[in-house]
């Protein structure tokens, strides 16, 4: 036990980066540039970044938790995050927006600069706005992704689909490498509907969960082989990476390494996971009525089906309406 309510699963030597800059919008207008995804509270009382961070405590210290986002959503992470026991120097700021490659790299310095960690130390990256259930399950997850890629695998959670998605990247699943784990075969991005259809069928299909685990000397010797521009600035200090972040190339993890690595590794996990990438992903995770309404907010739904309606300070009231969006804010 080491704080109240937190308890470590087998994470001993592992960190764990928040993966919080995004300025998504395609919530619109509930998320906007200037507040992201990230800091709505769509499934209850709390935010998603705040669920992530919560979840990320049942497996590493609060100490072991960095946070990345740019100095824009300083005040919103400092708010979200207050009531947990992390401590504010691990919120990093990223000086310019260049996405998740950098971001990752930025992180792995300030682990081996500002908190010590060896080369042979792993790092879990996740998302800040998706929601996992269950917990415990997520938690065994993450302690056998450790050792996987304490064998020296970029190693991925994969999501088995529930339907032919052609929101989400799709990862190919090769030849087992042991402990239910599978050798990364492909990568696709966002394929057409037939092609969807035929990876439901094939089987070993996997949506990309954009959650990775690796040991930093692996991920240091990746960087070297496919984006040398970001492997001469992590071979740097931290505040020099600072300085001429904005030189970085505008890159995610995905297309700079994990398409193009022969060491990544896909873990299938059974759990219930959404990016909310969409209003048909917000309705498809919110409780529903006896009609299928999913609600939030002061609503009176009057002959109303299947219809997802998000209030805010006023009343909303639907009459005969089916299959509809309605979302209300203050403009």
């Amino acid at each position: 036990v080491s704080g109240k309510g937190i308890y470590r699963g087998n994470g001993d030597d592992m960190k764990a980066i928040i993966i919080a800059g995004g300025s998504g919008t395609r919530l619109w207008p509930l998320s906007r540039k200037n507040y992201p995804k990230q800091f709505l509270k769509l499934n209850g009382d709390k935010s998603l970044l705040k669920q992530t961070a919560e979840r990320l405590l049942k497996t590493v210290k609060p100490e072991d938790i960095i946070v990345m986002t740019n100095s824009d959503y300083k005040f919103h992470v400092l708010s979200d995050l207050n009531s947990l026991p992390l401590p504010a120097s691990n919120i990093i700021l990223e000086p310019a927006s260049r996405n998740t490659a950098p971001a990752i790299a930025l992180g792995i310095r300030y682990c081996m600069e500002k908190l010590g960690c060896h080369e042979d130390e792993v790092i879990f990256i996740s998302p800040s706005d998706h929601i996992i259930r269950s917990l415990e399950r997520f938690v065994e997850y993450i302690g056998t992704t450790e050792k996987i890629a304490k064998q020296g695998y970029i190693v991925t959670f994969g999501i088995k689909p529930e339907r032919s998605e052609i929101g989400y990247g799709y990862i190919k699943a090769g030849k087992s490498i042991g402990m239910g784990a599978y050798k990364g075969e492909e990568f696709i991005e966002k394929p057409n509907s037939e092609t969807a259809k035929r990876y439901l069928t094939e089987g070993n299909y996997f949506w990309n969960s954009g959650m990775f685990a690796f040991t930093i000397s692996t991920m240091l010797k990746e960087f070297g082989n496919y984006t040398p521009a970001i492997k001469k600035m992590v071979d740097g200090s931290f505040d020099d990476m600072i300085a001429n972040f904005s030189e970085m190339p505008d890159i995610s993890i995905d297309y700079a390494i994990a398409e193009k690595s022969e060491k990544v590794a896909i873990l299938p996990v059974d759990i219930y996971w959404n990016d909310i990438g969409s209003w048909d992903s917000l309705y498809d995770v919110l409780d529903k009525d006896e009609n299928g309404n999913a609600q939030k907010g002061d609503i009176l739904a009057l002959d109303t089906k299947n219809t997802l309606i998000i209030g805010n300070k006023r009343l909303i009231s639907t009459i005969g309406l089916e299959d509809c969006l309605i979302v209300e804010t203050d403009d």
